[in-house]
């Protein structure tokens, strides 16, 4: 249930602590961005009216956080082993709104989640290309090349979701069947980058580093990889305006303004008035890499899935 999210605490509702749920969250009035002054508690808030869209995303997943204890101008945190567990390794992971929203209280700002399942850890159901603006890069272009990408895919027998990074970026997002290794994945989606950088080279490069993508797009391949995570969606970013990573439709790609379009103080009202699911298809959604990865003159073959 998506709850209409209240603008910045007002100083005349400030308390020790307020109770969010059955949860006590402490210093609430602490601001975590000073250009807006939003605090812990509109952020604690914010989770909670997005809990149940966002489970979905974390759950069955390792998940990465960052924590910001003096909000996003001090120091940043990224996080992804649970330091409360016997194996110094366990994965970090989040299943109940109490567990996110005890997240939130702990000062974690931004979730991240990897691209396969805690049981299947080596073999990924979904395949994230990351497009990031180089310097100069006007908005437009970013909408142009996220839709070129849609096309590429679409060529290739794909199916794509799109949503905002919350940052300055957009994320194309391809679930696929659970049969191909991480190093396959990551194989693919590199090729898919390269063949756009050199067949679009005046929109795209295939190479990191802000002097190869001045006036650019460089579409990161690496989120794919067994280390590797993107942020969720519905995650709020900890940069300033506390932008959101929105789920949205590819119809809608042309009304958006930027990669941060929502933030935790507008994507409460932006889901109360959604109609429809833009992602309602994508948590059924399996897709083979056989045919696309033949096309782009690569030879790998599905592993059998574990029996896990």
């Amino acid at each position: 249930m998506i709850h209409r999210h209240p603008a910045a605490t007002p100083a005349s509702a400030r308390h020790a602590s307020v109770s969010v749920g059955n949860l006590r969250v402490s210093h609430p009035d602490r601001v975590i961005d000073p250009s807006t002054g939003l605090t812990k508690l509109d952020l604690v808030r914010y989770y909670e009216s997005v809990a149940e869209r966002m489970l979905p995303h974390l759950q069955n997943r390792p998940v990465a956080q960052v924590r910001g204890p003096q909000g996003i101008r001090g120091q940043l945190f990224f996080q992804r082993h649970d330091s409360s567990a016997d194996d110094d390794e366990a994965p970090l992971k989040i299943s109940t709104t109490r567990a996110l929203l005890g997240a939130a209280q702990l000062n974690v700002i931004e979730f991240h989640t990897g691209g396969a399942r805690l049981r299947n850890p080596d073999k990924p159901d979904r395949i994230v290309f990351d497009l990031d603006p180089g310097e100069g890069a006007p908005w437009p272009h970013m909408q142009e090349g996220a839709q070129l990408l849609r096309s590429m895919l679409q060529e290739l027998g794909l199916q794509t979701w799109l949503k905002t990074s919350g940052g300055k970026g957009l994320h194309v997002v391809v679930p696929i069947a659970s049969r191909w290794s991480n190093d396959a994945v990551r194989a693919f989606s590199k090729a898919v980058v390269e063949h756009l950088a050199k067949t679009v080279p005046q929109r795209f490069v295939a190479k990191s580093g802000p002097r190869n993508r001045v006036g650019k797009i460089f579409i990161d391949y690496l989120r794919n990889g067994s280390a590797a995570t993107t942020v969720a969606a519905f995650s709020a970013r900890a940069r300033p305006g506390l932008g959101v990573s929105m789920p949205v439709a590819w119809e809608s790609l042309p009304e958006l303004t930027s990669g941060a379009h929502w933030t935790i103080q507008t994507a409460g009202d932006h889901l109360l008035a959604q109609k429809t699911d833009p992602w309602a298809d994508y948590a059924g959604c399996r897709q083979s890499l056989s045919t696309a990865a033949k096309a782009l003159g690569l030879k790998f073959a599905p592993r059998l899935p574990s029996r896990t």
